[in-house]
């Protein structure tokens, strides 16, 4: 039976004319997983619109994993995020200038919810091809971990079958050439690389 995996990726934002997340949902999309098919979705910075495509493309779709990605821009590896909460707290305004503070995504909603995927077999195996990668325990409070708790939300709220999780990629060499300071980055192959194989691992540990 064939798998069906969802990626999705954001546009650029915050004066950024590409995402890393983005340029490698491409990349995977264009690939051959064996007993697998690739579907990716690409949303925009928007509080709202973002949620709605999401949601409504998993519910479409039905798929049997989804791995969500995004940039965040001071990270120095791939980090698999545990954990996603209840808190819109927006740094910067997204796209269409939305920034809401303290605010819950779900109105008693729970606290937060865990990834769903194999985040530890992810990150073991891109250390083991030599790609820094970390769990990390914070997703933030911007759009990323918006769309995190909201599609974790879903997935309980309609008891679909899908096994999901977010992960944050650093920015491209590209993005921080030429700018002032120590910005963390990585090449367009390691990152490109870091997806592939995380998906692959999602696909090998569905059942």
């Amino acid at each position: 039976m064939v798998k069906k995996l969802l990626i999705t990726a954001f546009e650029p934002f915050d004066g950024e004319k590409i995402n890393p997340s983005l340029e490698a949902a491409r990349f995977v999309s264009r690939l051959k997983f064996r007993g697998a098919r690739i579907n990716a979705l690409e949303l925009v910075v928007e509080r709202h619109r973002a949620i709605d495509a999401a949601l409504a493309e998993i519910r479409r779709l039905r798929p049997d994993a989804m791995i969500m990605l995004g940039e965040a821009g001071e990270r120095f590896s791939i980090n698999p995020e545990r954990i996603a909460i209840n808190c819109d707290d927006f740094r910067i305004p997204d796209n269409a200038g939305n920034q809401p503070v303290d605010e819950p995504i779900v109105k008693r909603g729970p606290a937060a919810y865990f990834s769903a995927l194999p985040i530890r077999a992810i990150v073991n195996r891109l250390i083991e091809s030599n790609i820094p990668a970390a769990i990390s325990n914070s997703a933030g409070t911007y759009l990323c971990n918006r769309l995190f708790y909201s599609v974790m939300h879903c997935i309980k709220d309609e008891g679909l079958p899908t096994k999901a999780g977010f992960i944050h990629l650093p920015r491209l060499h590209e993005q921080v050439a030429g700018k002032r300071g120590n910005n963390p980055s990585l090449s367009r192959e390691t990152i490109f690389e870091a997806v592939r194989l995380s998906v692959e691992v999602t696909l090998a540990h569905l059942r």
